[in-house]
């Protein structure tokens, strides 16, 4: 049987077909599993224009996890569409100009929370609002969020990387709160991918320099695919006994104390 047979799944965060997001939509949908994407804004028409590129090209919802009225309009969406949901992928996160490249010490209080608000607390929101769907499906739902390692502070990421530090410290207490009600919560810590995300970030080439050089497996910044497997795993029923886990996917350069010769 195909690891997600039967599963249905929303993907947030698919811009282009170089997201991670999209990688992670197209496994699920060769591991058996039927999907919705979501996007908002002027970046609805990029997942719209991605989506048509997937096995099974999806239906593609507006969500904007900043806004309340938009959580529970996708939730009823997917309530009548499938009654329950099995798993949901949120990659999602956004830091103004001005909380990134080095500014640290110059950055406002609103800049960072908004990276706070979009790329931490998103997570609570989003979860919340579907865990009904989620706790609905057999043998539970499972929550997955694309991660970058928060226990150091690196060059350039600056309050993006407090917002990550913020992340996992949520998807603790929510696998806490969720898992009495049968839903999984795991973050997936990547390597640096070349994303237009990535993009936005000054300095992201030198960053990702430390990987290619540090990470023992190796690290090729253009294949998303090993970090959409780890995440299909963690929504697949193998991963039914894990919560609260934090997932390195990265050539294990996390693991390394400095570079290798």
């Amino acid at each position: 049987m195909s690891l997600l047979a039967g599963k249905r799944l929303l993907v947030t965060g698919v811009l282009t077909r170089g997201s991670i997001a999209f990688e992670v939509a197209r496994q699920a949908q060769e591991d058996g599993a039927e999907i919705v994407l979501s996007g908002f804004g002027r970046g609805l028409r990029l997942t719209e224009r991605a989506a048509k590129h997937l096995p099974d090209p999806p239906d593609v919802l507006e969500l904007d996890v900043n806004e309340p009225e938009d959580l529970a309009r996708v939730a009823a969406e997917l309530g009548s569409r499938w009654g329950e949901l099995d798993g949901v992928l949120h990659a999602i996160a956004f830091a103004p100009a001005d909380a990134l490249g080095g500014g640290f010490l110059d950055t406002p209080a609103s800049s960072a929370i908004v990276a706070f608000q979009t790329s931490a607390f998103s997570l609570k929101a989003l979860a919340a609002a579907l865990a009904p769907l989620l706790e609905a499906g057999e043998g539970g739902g499972s929550v997955v969020g694309l991660d970058f390692d928060a226990s150091v502070a690196w060059p350039v990421y600056d309050w993006m990387g407090v917002a990550k530090a913020a992340l996992e410290s949520v998807s603790r207490y929510l696998a806490r709160d969720l898992g009495p009600r049968g839903v999984r919560v795991n973050l997936v810590s990547a390597g640096p991918i070349e994303t237009i995300a990535a993009g936005g970030i000054p300095g992201f080439d030198e960053l990702a320099s430390l990987w290619r050089a540090g990470a023992p497996l190796g690290w090729d910044t253009r294949d998303a695919a090993p970090i959409a497997a780890a995440v299909c795993f963690l929504l697949s029923d193998h991963a039914r006994a894990i919560t609260g886990e934090i997932l390195h996917v990265d050539g294990g350069f996390h693991a390394i104390g400095a570079p290798l010769r």
